[in-house]
This record gives C-alpha cells, sequence and structure tokens, in this order.
C-alpha cells in the first residue's frame, strides 16, 4: 500500500465487543489509524509523527468498514480484508506490518519468526519495536505475534484484548 498524506482525515468510533474503537479515515475511506483510546500516549504519538498538520473531523463511521467489522466479530475471520488501508512508516515498519497481514487468522508466530520471516532473522528487536508500532491493529493483526516461550507479550490494546482476540480467532494459548 503507498503511503502519501492524506488533505484531511475523519474520526469515528465502533462498539465492538472488547471496547469502543476509533477509526480514523482518510478522504478515500481508507483507514490509516485504529486504536481503543482516542487520546493514548501511543494514539498521540501516531498522530504527531504521521499526520500532525493535517485536520481531522468527526464523522460517522464508513459503512463497509463498520460491516467488515461487524462480520469480523462475528466470527469471519476474512472480513478484515475488505477493509482498506494504507500506513506511513518506514520501508522497514511496512514490511514487518505487511508480514503480519499473511498471519493467518488462528495461528500465531513469535517475534524471531516474523525476523525470519521478512530475511531479517537478527533483527528480532527491531520487529518488536514495529509491531508496537503498528498504527492498524486487528486489521494489521500484530496480536497474532507473541512470545517466544508462547507468552502474550505487549499490546497496544492491552495483553486482555489481545487474549480476546486470539481466542476469539482461534488461536490455541498456554
Amino acid at each position: 500500500m503507498r503511503s502519501t498524506r492524506p488533505e484531511r482525515l475523519t474520526r469515528s468510533w465502533l462498539a465492538t465487543p472488547i471496547g469502543e474503537l476509533q477509526i480514523v479515515t482518510d478522504e478515500d475511506g481508507v483507514v490509516r489509524v485504529l486504536d481503543f483510546d482516542n487520546d493514548s500516549p501511543r494514539t498521540r504519538r501516531l498522530m504527531s509523527i504521521h499526520y500532525a498538520d493535517i485536520p481531522v473531523v468527526e464523522r460517522e463511521t464508513p459503512k463497509a468498514i463498520g460491516a467488515a467489522f461487524d462480520r469480523y466479530f462475528a466470527g469471519e475471520m476474512a472480513a478484515l480484508a475488505d477493509i482498506p488501508w494504507r500506513v506511513a512508516g518506514t520501508d522497514f515498519q511496512r514490511q514487518v506490518w505487511h508480514a503480519l497481514t499473511e498471519i493467518p487468522a488462528g495461528e500465531t508466530r513469535t517475534y524471531s519468526q516474523q525476523a525470519a520471516r521478512i530475511g531479517r532473522p537478527a533483527a528480532v528487536r527491531a520487529v518488536g519495536l514495529a509491531n508496537g508500532a503498528n498504527p492498524i491493529g486487528i486489521v494489521i493483526p500484530c496480536h497474532r505475534v507473541i512470545g517466544s516461550g508462547g507468552s502474550l507479550t505487549g499490546y497496544g490494546g492491552g495483553i486482555e484484548r489481545k487474549r480476546w482476540l486470539l481466542t476469539h480467532e482461534g488461536a490455541t494459548l498456554l
């Protein structure tokens, strides 16, 4: 996906089984940021880094995006593929984020597996940092990456949401 800067952004909210989800889209209706808290340090940092000078207006969630999330939360895992997205980030971050989209629902990978997947087996920490900087959680499924011993490690939406998402998708957890 290209990462061109939008002229304006729209913020909307969607009720989900695990809390209200903030959805930031561009003028084309393409998702740029998803988060569970509009005033979290993480969201403020993402918006500041990538979209600081871009006006943001409040609007209703685009119907197609809301419908795709409704289908996902109703059990249709493939519905997330219907959500258009575009990310701003470094080439390395975008490479890591693209690799996340290749992890099937119901499966998990470790950070070292993801580093190997992108051809950078020694970049485990860098992969972890890029994973943590993912601006479009759930759609870019960073929640599917776990610690080497099977532990649920960091997730911007909180460990309980990560556990819920993985269980919802049918992943086997320790």
